[in-house]
């Protein structure tokens, strides 16, 4: 498997309000900004308190269709290190 930080892009794209998307291994993954809120352009100190929440589950179902104690979560700090970390966390989760 080739995930790493630079499958994940980079921090700036989860301050959009989007979630990146994967699936390895029968696992699928999800990597977003937690509250996932579009704050690209709204003044670092006006952005509120955030975490990087990394998400797997088993397939075949997407993340809004599968069941919640299916999934497993674990959150990260909103920055370049947490994402870091969450790749790894993510490489241990899917068996790399």
């Amino acid at each position: 498997m080739d995930l790493d930080a630079q499958t994940l892009y980079t921090i700036g794209y989860y301050e959009y309000g989007e979630a990146y998307y994967g699936s390895e291994n029968g696992l699928r993954y999800r990597v977003a900004r937690e509250p996932l809120e579009n704050v690209r352009y709204t003044p670092p100190e006006k952005r509120g308190e955030a975490v990087l929440l990394a998400s797997v589950w088993p397939e075949p179902y997407g993340y809004g269709a599968t069941d919640e104690s299916l999934i497993r979560n674990h959150e990260f700090p909103f920055s370049r290190e947490g994402l870091e970390e969450a790749v790894k966390w993510l490489q241990e989760q899917v068996g790399e």
